[in-house]
């Protein structure tokens, strides 16, 4: 029988290789514009403008506009090809009829504005509040209920509050392979995390611990029918014996997933993308991360390694 799982050690060496790009990615995205991730309307007050000019302009005439009206500084930048005369410009709160001055304006002085191509996004600053606010519980009651949930289902097995805490740990390190990958887009191409990343995130915790719940109970089932066998015996079992339903189920989705990414419209496909990148995390932290993970918990990998560092110290001395 193939041993999957006494290969952890590269595992988890492999993740950390993933997420260490994301972490410097977030860290830089903190100190350039004050969070893990660039946030979109939804999550801080403010006004975006997406406008679709008839003719070309440049970044200042379209500045002079909106300074005109008391907005200093704002963020003008284009979208997509210049050729396309698309920009997308970030301001302070915006009422809607000061909006529909603004862009009168720039449709006469600058050049026509396609408003059926156009789209003016608002939050005010209550409203932005209570989208983080309810976000944040919304993901703190997810990994509460996890918990709670895998403790409960699997309170006949040895040890049970470990396979919550590796469940847990395995929709972290989704958590933070699918925030690096945005924080990354963010610097290099703009993107903005807004509602639909959040619900990308949760359906993305969803699939995680659905699959890792599936090979836990798996060994469950299998450590009365194996007694006599090594922990890890039985978890390498078990993983193997899921692995094919996983990997079915999994890349059905993925597949999907990358045909809408490829042919789908533009205002789908940040929200598709992170949510492939969610799912591959997923599908890969599932049978690589929490299983291994509970196995070196239930192993005691961590002890042995502290044996081994202090018996050449010992012998030194």
């Amino acid at each position: 029988m193939f041993n999957l799982v006494e290969k952890r050690p590269w595992y988890y060496l492999f993740s950390t290789l993933v997420i260490i790009p994301g972490l410097v990615a977030m860290v830089y995205s903190i100190i350039e514009y004050g969070s893990p991730v660039r946030l979109g309307v939804d999550f801080q007050s403010g006004s975006r403008f997406v406008l679709k000019l008839g003719g070309p302009t440049t970044e200042g005439e379209i500045r002079n506009v909106f300074e005109r009206y008391g907005f200093n500084n704002p963020g003008v930048t284009g979208l997509g090809d210049p050729a396309d005369n698309t920009w997308q410009v970030r301001t302070t709160f915006v009422s809607a009829d000061i909006a529909d001055s603004i862009v009168n304006d720039l449709s006469t002085e600058v050049a026509p504005v396609d408003k059926a191509a156009s789209s003016v996004d608002s939050v005010s600053p209550a409203i932005s509040k209570e989208v983080t606010r309810s976000a944040a519980i919304a993901a703190f009651i997810a990994a509460a209920v996890i918990l709670v949930f895998i403790w409960w289902a699997f309170r006949r097995v040895p040890n049970s509050f470990h396979y919550g805490v590796c469940a847990i740990s395995a929709m972290i390190h989704d958590i933070l392979v699918t925030m690096g990958f945005m924080s990354i887009m963010g610097i290099f191409f703009g993107w903005e995390a807004d509602a639909l990343f959040v619900t990308a995130m949760l359906t993305v915790i969803g699939f995680s611990v659905q699959d890792t719940i599936v090979v836990f109970d798996r060994i469950r089932e299998n450590i009365p029918r194996r007694r006599g066998e090594r922990f890890e015996t039985i978890a390498n079992r078990s993983l193997l014996e899921t692995m094919h339903r996983s990997l079915a189920t999994q890349l059905n989705a993925i597949f999907v997933m990358i045909s809408i990414l490829l042919f789908g419209g533009d205002s789908i496909k940040q929200f598709i993308a992170v949510l492939l990148v969610g799912l591959l995390s997923g599908t890969y932290s599932s049978l690589f991360h929490a299983v291994p993970l509970v196995v070196s918990w239930e192993e005691k990998d961590w002890q042995r390694i502290f044996r081994r560092r202090r018996r050449p110290a010992e012998a030194a001395a």
